[in-house]
């Protein structure tokens, strides 16, 4: 008797949970209590505005440790895309011990190049609520929302204090972006006097501004070409700067996010990772992109000429390697509905660094060719055209060479943004199968 009593209690007990489990189910479904969840309801999302590709510095890059200890760092990035909100993404992507921030603010600033902000629209940056946050190692965190008002092209001051230097810096070197540097916490003074100047980046990742749902993003993601090697400090004129200008012209909601990192190769490490394995952190996991432009090839090819002798079988063999990495990337993107742009590597015969020889630029022909007819692509930017001198298409022309015979100069640059049809741009992969 007591055991069959028992049964039904057990029975009831059971079907009370599946009852009160189902509900607190359904009403987690359908409450929107996260700021993903209201911003999707009132036909939002985050979009990434800004963005750099991070890399651990060499010693002649790194800050100094006393420069981060009890210390303030002032950093100005130029967003392509405006919003109401904003997120900050911090990084210690490579540190090996956890990296303490605890406080940070952001401010719309006058303009790059300068340590003042407009103190009206400072605001303090949180995580879950709270001022200081401690990023583990290998980790990015994003902040909270931030309520601004910020027009596409305008300029935004991160601040952030570091009690301590980290036990291994996360940077990128090449910013070519004037930031300060400043003792003690000062993340809420608007104007920093005497502050020292850097022009690299520190622990920072991404802006992410709330935009609509038709808004979207494209990555450019390259070597020192993209990162714009030779343009003006602070002047914001990389050929992906002239691009997201055109855009803003033209009235198109698309962010423009640079993931160069100067000597980057396709294959192997150089100042930092190799592009296939950053694909994922620096194009994929961004918010909102729609649309990838991949321009490499340059070091891979230069780099087997200069170290090595020109051996077919090596050369033949790095086709096929910088073929199949185009592919395993094109699958990638398609996997998340994002439009893969492919770019031709840029004429460098002559390059004082790398000496190209007839081999050489026959594999970069080669290349080339594939990039434009393989129809691995949704679609294909012809920089090589776009730069090359038509008397000598070996090489760039003159206008448009910085004078190295590697980079392009500021024409260049504009050259290489105006030779990205809009078109392209307004096309969506993500209905494709």
């Amino acid at each position: 008797m007591r055991s069959r009593q028992q049964g039904k209690c057990s029975k009831i007990t059971a079907a009370l949970t599946i009852i009160f489990t189902a509900g607190v189910l359904a009403g987690c479904a359908t409450a929107p209590d996260s700021a993903h969840d209201r911003a999707s309801a009132k036909g939002q999302h985050w979009v990434a505005s800004w963005g750099t590709a991070q890399l651990v510095p060499e010693a002649a890059n790194e800050l100094p440790a006393a420069s981060w200890r009890d210390a303030s760092m002032r950093q100005i990035v130029h967003l392509s895309l405006g919003g109401s909100q904003v997120r900050v993404r911090l990084t210690n992507v490579f540190g090996t011990a956890p990296l303490l921030v605890n406080a940070a603010s952001v401010a719309r600033a006058p303009g790059p190049g300068r340590a003042d902000i407009d103190a009206a629209t400072l605001q303090a940056l949180t995580f879950d609520g709270r001022r200081a946050v401690t990023i583990p190692a290998g980790a990015e965190y994003y902040s909270d929302p931030v309520a601004i008002e910020l027009q596409a092209g305008a300029d935004l001051a991160i601040s952030l204090h570091f009690p301590a230097e980290p036990a291994r810096q996360t940077s990128h070197s090449g910013a070519r972006t004037n930031s300060f540097l400043i003792a003690g916490n000062r993340t809420a003074d608007a104007t920093w006097p005497g502050a020292a100047k850097v022009a690299r980046w520190f622990s920072i990742a991404d802006v992410d501004v709330l935009a609509p749902h038709t808004a979207g993003a494209l990555v450019a993601i390259g070597d020192s070409i993209t990162d714009g090697y030779g343009v003006t400090t602070d002047g914001n004129n990389r050929w992906t700067d002239v691009l997201a200008a055109r855009l803003r012209q033209d009235g198109m909601a698309l962010g423009v996010v640079n993931a160069g990192i100067g000597g980057g190769r396709m294959l192997k490490d150089g100042l930092g990772p190799n592009l296939v394995s950053r694909f994922e952190r620096d194009v994929l996991a961004r918010a909102g992109v729609t649309h990838a432009l991949v321009l490499i090839g340059v070091n891979d090819l230069g780099g087997l000429h200069r170290n090595t002798p020109d051996l077919p079988a090596e050369r033949q063999q790095l086709l096929a390697d910088l073929r199949l990495a185009h592919r395993q990337l094109a699958t990638r993107a398609r996997e998340r509905g994002i439009c893969l742009i492919g770019a031709t590597v840029t004429p460098y015969v002559g390059s004082d660094y790398y000496h190209p020889e007839p081999a050489n630029e026959a594999d970069r022909q080669e290349l080339n060719a594939w990039i434009r007819t393989s129809g691995v692509f949704d679609a294909v930017v012809d920089f090589d055209a776009a730069l090359r001198d038509p008397a000598q298409r070996q090489r760039m022309a003159p206008q448009y060479d910085s004078g190295d015979h590697l980079h392009p100069s500021l024409a260049g640059y504009r050259a290489m943004a105006e030779a990205v049809p809009l078109t392209l741009l307004r096309q969506s992969c993500r209905s494709r199968p």
